[in-house]
């Protein structure tokens, strides 16, 4: 596993047991058995209720798919098997959907999030040699440059104060020859014709508690219509003009009705009340990522968006 450094210094950290000390005095608290490396409250604190609050929705382990799983796959462009003994850095953790996979594949699992959902992630990974987890920023992360096999990064970018700066900082941590795997917001109808930015306009300035309340009763209220006319095409458009819910009854076939309400609850709350909410064009992407001058990439539409991967020099 690679050690902390400082992100300030940049110098190595001793763990007393409390916290990690370098030998300039630099102090980051380890509490609840994390670092941290940034203050435990800032701009990602809905993140940080709502993987707390659902943080074993979308683990394949807990549905009982492989929704994740196949997500994962799909992006990396090979089997997640082929990552046995690399290391790895996932920013953005969340949960740990993808934390758990990477862990069981195998690799060396460096995982960190801006938010308190650390706190969910190693409640559900536990301890393992292969993983640690921490709460850092991206733009400051306590690793060495050019440390890891692959970086991955996936629905996280878009809610960054800036995402190319975000390209860049991912990049940075890829070693020679290593891979750097993400995705972003795209341009869709869907917030054109959902009443998406009028809900997030007022939810995203309130404290996460009470946004999370007014997201649930919405939820409460407009799922149940939604899942009736969920196969009738004229109804559903209809119901989508009004209700700010994010639903994936045809994307996710697999998920019950009781699932998908949970999942709902999930993402309409993350779609309603993040900070950030960039878009970016396929055209858009493809130049962030030639600035890289990478060896090879490849991107194209799916997800969230737009996927990508990148091969370095």
């Amino acid at each position: 596993m690679i050690p902390y450094i400082s992100p300030k210094s940049k110098i190595p950290l001793k763990n007393d047991g409390v916290a990690l000390i370098s030998e300039l005095g630099e102090t980051f608290p380890l509490l609840n058995g994390i670092a941290r490396f940034v203050p435990r409250n800032n701009y990602a604190d809905a993140f940080g209720l709502q993987w707390k609050t659902h943080a074993k929705v979308q683990l394949d382990s807990f549905n009982g798919t492989k929704i994740s799983h196949e997500r994962l796959e799909r992006c990396l462009g090979f089997r997640v098997e082929e990552l046995r003994g690399k290391t790895v850095l996932e920013v953005g953790c969340g949960a740990g959907r993808f934390t758990e996979i990477l862990v069981t594949s195998g690799a060396l699992v460096h995982s960190v999030d801006l938010s308190e959902a650390v706190e969910a992630n190693k409640a559900n990974i536990g301890e393992k040699e292969n993983y640690t987890v921490a709460q850092a920023d991206v733009y400051n992360l306590p690793f060495p440059i050019e440390s890891f096999d692959l970086v991955i990064c996936l629905g996280v970018i878009q809610h960054t104060p800036n995402p190319e700066l975000t390209f860049q900082a991912l990049w940075a941590m890829v070693k020679s020859g290593g891979l750097m795997v993400v995705d972003h917001y795209t341009y869709d109808w869907m917030y054109i014709l959902k009443p998406l930015f009028i809900f997030r306009f007022f939810l995203r300035r309130m404290k996460p508690q009470r946004s999370k309340k007014i997201v649930d009763n919405l939820v409460k209220f407009f799922f149940p219509s939604q899942w009736k006319y969920k196969n009738n095409p004229f109804m559903r458009m209809l119901l989508n003009r009004f209700s700010p819910c994010y639903t994936y009854f045809n994307t996710f076939p697999q998920l019950n009705k009781e699932q998908h309400y949970e999942l709902t609850r999930l993402d309409t709350y993350d779609g309603l009340t993040d900070y950030y909410k960039h878009l970016i064009t396929l055209g858009r992407m493809k130049n962030v990522l030639e600035s890289l001058h990478p060896l090879k990439y490849e991107l194209w539409k799916g997800g969230n968006g737009i996927e990508a991967r990148a091969w370095k020099k």
